[in-house]
């Protein structure tokens, strides 16, 4: 019979000149190994921060070999982000979708099918099952103008393969996402230095 170590029978352990098996984990130890539950975070309020911290968990899944899609609702092809020259030097798929700054918009017609188009190709990112965790960055602007509905969103959010995970940003989000979302942080902002007369800075901000 094999040696016990640290007080632990190691039943299950090979015999001498037996079949190899795997020693399994004692008893006490059942449940604290980590198992994977896919989760659905959303980042929402006023303060700054939504975004800068999907990217931040993005870095996490990045560096754990993870496949990461992120959608941009308002991001026009245009911007020049530091996130997306980071992104494609990483290898992870940022798709900017939107026109820019929306509440400015001269179009708000292509504004609302632009919004549409980002997210049909989320449904179809998201049901594809290719990717570990997909971000949907600023997806709460379109429903809170009423363009796309909430809890149709949501609906296909739940019907989402197994192990994807899902992060959700913007201002305003909506009930029903509150409710859906297993973690929801709302940033509030208590200083800024745009009230100090100081512009968004290249590095820090975009």
């Amino acid at each position: 019979m094999p040696e016990a170590r640290d007080g632990h029978d190691l039943a299950g352990a090979a015999e001498p000149g037996g079949p190899e098996e795997v020693a399994q984990p004692p008893k006490q130890w059942e449940g604290l190994f980590r198992k994977r539950h896919p989760l659905v975070l959303l980042y929402t309020g006023d303060g700054k921060g939504k975004t800068s911290s999907a990217l931040g968990v993005t870095m996490r899944a990045w560096g754990r070999g993870w496949s990461v899609c992120w959608l941009q609702f308002i991001k026009s092809t245009t911007s020049h982000f530091g996130e997306t020259r980071a992104a494609a030097a990483m290898g992870i798929e940022m798709i900017p979708l939107g026109d820019g700054f929306t509440w400015l918009s001269e179009d708000i017609e292509k504004d609302k099918a632009l919004a549409r188009e980002c997210w049909e190709l989320a449904r179809e990112k998201i049901g594809s099952g290719r990717y570990d965790l997909v971000v949907l960055d600023e997806i709460t602007y379109p429903i809170s103008y009423g363009w796309l509905d909430a809890d149709a969103v949501v609906s296909v959010l739940a019907a989402r393969p197994p192990d994807v995970h899902l992060i959700l940003t913007g201002r305003a989000a909506p009930a029903q996402l509150v409710e859906f979302a297993d973690l929801v942080t709302e940033m509030t902002e208590v200083k800024h230095p745009y009230q100090s007369g100081i512009k968004a800075q290249p590095g820090i901000d975009y």
